[in-house]
């Protein structure tokens, strides 16, 4: 039977590296300076025999209404209303304090199974927090070390009594014989800081899912939720804003950033999300020119539609400075939209199915070397030191992204403006808009090479 635990407890306790040590993997950022997580963070975590839905939060502080620690504590209690059980951690070291008072008041409030954990007890220096946290009123705490990795025994124990019958069939159950579950496809929103990326994302599940606000840079790591539009199944991954790499100097928007890239090397659509009121900065440029070089589908989004009064022709001068801009994905779709109010969004979405198909697309041998052929007649490559290069044969050995190998007798004489010249021409021929392509020159040996010459 499945269930789901949440990790609560005030800033800086360890419930991120927990979280990391019960998935198996790091997922969350962690890092000494309190306040990290913002959002709430899902994984499928496992202790021994059990699996189940783990969800990280931020840390419970008091703040007043409306400011960013506020809506923080919003998503917390949203995750502590999700879960079977909630883990509360306390920092052993540190030993019980007057917030760690206060907020196993709003757990016990839960009326949901509590979990006293106890972090950081390596060592003499934990074993006095310990024995302060049964004053806590939430039950024996359970002494770990999520950085370690000790203490998961007791754990295991204690998810097994706060819920018996959930953890009763502790086995997950075997999928049906031929109901293999279709794959969702992987998406990554990305662009400069407050492009309205988790706004978006929102606006596409119907909740307020993840947090958001006018501050720029609220999102720092990567977080990762399911989505079902017509049918199909997506796995989005909001992600921290990209800003310039010399004004990057903290060590956590370092992290943040490498957490970006991560997300982005793994997906298979990534929508690069532009602000309408300031479109097209080098940033931007330079985003969409990282999505390329990982070979990713791309989507240019330009968000805040509803706050610019375009004039007439605005979408075909945008199209037109796109692929002036983005010359090597020539094509790429151009949705406009608003993720406030949720226009646009059913194009944003028809246009990731169409770049994902596009991704995949594979076309036939013989269709490229009709196409080889046409090219080469139509213009042929430029000579070098009074020889031109033969081009003998193309095929395409893999798509995601279309990549073509091209077999010439002299590939590294053939001229690079002659390999754009070939790629422009792919993408046109084979209605490859938008889409990396991967074109790789290989020379065929030379059979007279190693013969010897008769006299």
């Amino acid at each position: 039977m499945s269930f789901t635990v949440a990790i609560v407890g005030r800033p800086n306790v360890g419930k991120s590296t927990l979280f990391n040590r019960l998935l198996g993997r790091r997922l969350a950022l962690v890092d000494d300076e309190p306040g990290v997580t913002r959002d709430r963070r899902e994984g499928e975590g496992r202790l021994g025999d059990l699996s189940f839905k783990l969800i990280d939060t931020a840390g419970l502080e008091h703040a007043p209404d409306e400011s960013l620690s506020a809506r923080m504590q919003a998503q917390t209690a949203a995750a502590i209303a999700q879960a079977d059980a909630v883990m509360f951690l306390v920092d052993a070291r540190a030993g019980a304090t007057a917030a760690d008072y206060s907020f196993a008041d709003l757990v016990r409030k839960s009326g949901k199974p509590a979990i006293l954990v106890a972090n950081k007890s390596e060592g003499r220096a934990g074993e006095a927090g310990v024995l302060e946290a049964y004053a806590l009123g939430l039950g024996e705490p359970v002494a770990v070390s999520a950085e370690h990795g000790e203490g998961l025994t007791g754990l295991y124990d204690a998810l097994r009594a706060a819920l018996p019958q959930a953890t009763a069939g502790s086995a997950p159950a075997e999928a049906p014989v031929g109901a293999a579950a279709e794959k969702p496809i992987r998406i990554a929103v990305v662009g400069r800081p407050n492009t309205g990326k988790s706004t978006l994302i929102n606006r596409l599940l119907g909740d307020e899912r993840l947090l958001t606000g006018p501050e720029p840079g609220i999102t720092r790591d990567a977080i990762a939720v399911d989505l079902q539009w017509r049918g199909q199944p997506f796995r989005i991954h909001d992600t921290a804003g990209l800003r310039r790499r010399a004004r990057i100097t903290e060590k956590l928007e370092k992290l943040s950033v490498a957490d970006t890239l991560g997300a982005i090397r793994f997906a298979d659509v990534v929508i690069v999300l532009i602000d309408a009121e300031t479109p097209f900065e080098e940033q931007d440029t330079r985003i969409v020119d990282l999505v390329e070089r990982e070979g990713r589908a791309v989507i240019v989004g330009i968000n805040k539609w509803d706050l610019v009064k375009p004039p007439p022709g605005a979408m075909s001068r945008l199209r037109e400075e796109t692929d002036h801009i983005l010359p090597q994905i020539k094509g790429v779709p151009v949705v406009t939209l608003s993720a406030r109010t949720g226009a646009g969004i059913d194009r944003l979405m028809a246009a990731v199915m169409a770049s994902y198909a596009v991704w995949n697309r594979r076309v036939p041998t013989a269709a490229l070397n009709r196409f080889l052929a046409r090219a080469v007649a139509a213009n042929p490559p430029p000579a070098v030191g009074g020889r031109r290069p033969r081009l003998d044969y193309i095929t395409q050995p893999k798509a995601r992204p279309p990549t073509f190998v091209l077999f010439s007798s002299r590939a590294s004489a053939l001229a690079e403006t002659y390999r754009r010249y070939l790629v422009n021409g792919l993408r046109e021929a084979f209605a490859l808009p938008g889409t990396p392509i991967r074109l790789t020159l290989r020379s065929k040996p030379n059979p007279y090479a190693n013969r010897k010459r008769r006299r």
